[in-house]
């Protein structure tokens, strides 16, 4: 019998790749319910070849165009409410951003898989995603290129003989530039990864590190491994996607050719696994594979994740929240690249921590970072 699959952010990188995992695997899937932003021209595409039961998105959808008896959800809460009505055997979370964490909390309700490719939620919302899944009894499965390898990497011994875990990260495409040559880059600059195709804001994350620091809040939540027990590599090439380093001394690392289906197909089979359309890895590398410590005052963004998450609280929701409002006027070009580590940091430092134990005080937490962003970029204009 087929797996039903509810994919929330269809439309998106992450969401198309999924459709042609989903695609190849037809005989294994099928696909209940697609979710998108604003994006609605690729949604109907998707829903005539897939035939979805319930489909949703923030803006109107014309529903002749859509295939015949299918349920229509619309309006910002579209993604919450689908997530809610769909009681699919694996929810793909692959929103973008904090808007993420209430439509999990709804999935989570069915009690059934959920692969998630959205970290905000975690990094935000990781107490009342722990205490929704003791409650309902979900399964929760990475597709994060570096949290997929640890979860495997972390089946090779027990929890007990874990001595770190260690993620690794391009570097983007400014790694071997000073900090006084990134004051000028330009979007063009930042938004050209050197071994990822990703969307918009996580390749911008990936050029300021900031991807990387909320990796280390997540790979937290994921885990539960406190902040002295997870590190940071820098690796250009992308190959090894993260590592696991035992006490013995043994260190699993993970490796493939830089391919999201990878990883996204064994969240949907596992513990299968199954034939990928991902090109090998051929191991007589031409170049040598790469490793650098990353300094926490070069990637300022890696320091302040680190601050963040051993702050806890009502931090981490700062630390993206910030970041995702960065990022936004920077887009508008209101700041520059070097400019959204200042952002963060101001945002860290002039809001009080308290406890985030409930969706009231993280969406508060979220806010007070933005506003604190945008007078912080206030004073400077």
């Amino acid at each position: 019998m087929k797996k039903e699959v509810l994919l929330l952010g269809s439309t998106g990188s992450i969401g198309t790749q999924t459709i042609d995992v989903l695609k190849l695997h037809a005989d294994r899937f099928s696909v209940l319910g697609l979710s998108c932003r604003n994006d609605v021209e690729t949604l109907y595409a998707q829903a005539d070849a897939l035939h979805p039961k319930f489909v949703a998105a923030e803006v109107p959808i014309d529903k002749d165009r859509l295939p015949e008896g299918t349920e229509i959800f619309i309006g910002p809460d579209a993604a919450e409410r689908i997530a809610k009505a769909a009681d699919a055997d694996v929810t793909v979370l692959a929103i973008s951003g904090y808007a993420a964490l209430r439509p999990l909390l709804q999935a989570i309700k069915h009690g059934k898989r959920i692969a998630i490719a959205n970290k905000e939620s975690l990094v935000c919302g990781g107490a009342l995603v722990d205490a929704a899944l003791a409650l309902y009894g979900a399964e929760l499965l990475p597709i994060d290129s570096e949290q997929s390898a640890i979860f495997q990497a972390l089946q090779n011994g027990s929890r007990e003989e874990v001595k770190r875990l260690i993620l690794t990260a391009s570097g983007g495409p400014f790694f071997r530039k000073t900090r006084e040559e990134l004051k000028d880059v330009s979007l063009e600059d930042a938004l050209n990864h050197p071994t990822w195709k990703m969307g918009r804001k996580i390749t911008l994350d990936s050029a300021t590190l900031m991807n990387k620091g909320l990796e280390i809040i997540e790979a937290s939540r994921l885990f539960h491994f406190g902040a002295d027990r997870i590190s940071v590599l820098i690796h250009p090439q992308s190959i090894v996607h993260s590592m696991v380093e035992y006490r013995d001394g043994t260190i699993m690392a993970n490796m493939s050719k830089p391919d999201m289906r990878l990883p996204i197909q064994y969240a949907l089979t596992y513990p299968e696994r199954t034939e990928s359309p991902c090109e090998p890895l051929k191991l007589d590398l031409q170049h040598p594979l790469e490793f650098y410590p990353a300094n926490l005052e070069r990637f300022r963004a890696i320091r302040m994740a680190y601050d963040a998450l051993r702050a806890d609280g009502i931090m981490p929701t700062v630390f993206n929240g910030a970041n995702e409002r960065a990022a936004e006027l920077y887009f508008s070009g209101r700041i520059g690249f070097a400019e959204i580590e200042d952002c963060v940091e101001a945002a860290l430092q002039t809001i009080e921590n308290c406890a985030a134990d409930s969706i009231e005080a993280i969406a508060a937490a979220d806010a007070a970072a933005r506003y604190a962003v945008d007078r912080f970029v206030g004073t400077k204009q």
